[in-house]
């Protein structure tokens, strides 16, 4: 069984993702909500955290856990692999295809501050960025629109543009995210990149389908089963008020 955890309703972008490759998996999701935003907790705060979601989810069955939340995956992972006898997948920062794809030479990052500031995003930056402007910005509000449900419409346009306007200005054509909630924005970001920028193209990178194909090819490496005679299955739990969550994977069906 296949464990994944976020803070909220975000690590269901990872998710939707995952099952397009493993569709006859078993899965156990956990939606930290109660403890939701991360992005401005203290490391020690989310690595608390991570160490009893994961027992939780061990003491359900899962034998392989995808820590679908940048924020988690930054502070957290390297803890969680030294301290469990389980493979761990997480988010990587999309750095390198973004570098890729741009044609002006200016990639923007949307991210928690969590993960703008960690060592793992800061490397990744430095190593595949060289010659590439990288602006980055706080993704306000993102999580709490998400979680609330109010992906489109006026007041989420207005809470994206401030975050999106900084980044396009200075030339950004390819804009990566940073965060597993801000999928769920994606088409409200493209909507408002738009009307910002009619004559540029915008790209948006989604880290989630390489981590479902890196947990895939994990898996086939360590012999964990892929498909059950039973079919599909989820089963989700929360540590908060489960409306939200019900509600975004209610979307997925």
């Amino acid at each position: 069984m296949t464990g994944i955890f976020d803070s909220g309703v975000g690590g269901l972008s990872v998710f939707r993702e995952i099952r397009k490759i493993l569709p006859q998996e078993r899965y156990i999701y956990f939606s930290d909500n109660a403890h939701c935003p991360y992005g401005e907790k203290s490391k020690e705060y989310v690595i608390d955290r991570a160490r009893e979601i994961t027992r939780f989810l061990l003491e359900k069955g899962a034998d392989i856990i995808v820590v679908a939340c940048n924020t988690a995956t930054a502070a957290a992972i390297s803890t969680l692999r030294e301290e469990f006898p389980v493979k761990f997948i997480g988010m990587e920062p999309a750095i390198k295809p973004a570098v890729q794809n741009t044609r002006t030479g200016v990639v923007g990052v949307l991210a928690t501050a969590g993960t703008l500031r960690a060592d793992k995003y800061i490397h990744t930056r430095e190593k595949f960025a060289e010659g590439i402007r990288i602006e980055e910005h706080v993704g306000q509000g993102f999580v709490e629109l998400v979680e609330s449900g109010n992906i489109y419409g006026e007041d989420a346009e207005a809470t994206v543009r401030k975050s999106l306007e900084p980044l396009l200005s200075c030339g950004a054509d390819t804009i990566v995210l940073g965060c597993t909630h801000y999928p769920f924005l994606a088409g409200t970001i493209g909507k408002v990149a738009a009307e910002l920028v009619p004559d540029r193209q915008i790209t948006i990178i989604d880290p989630a389908p390489a981590v479902a194909s890196h947990l895939a090819d994990v898996m086939e490496e360590e012999g964990l089963s892929k498909s059950h005679p039973e079919g599909y299955g989820i089963s989700l739990y929360s540590s908060g008020d489960p409306t939200a969550l019900e509600r975004t994977f209610g979307t997925l069906l």
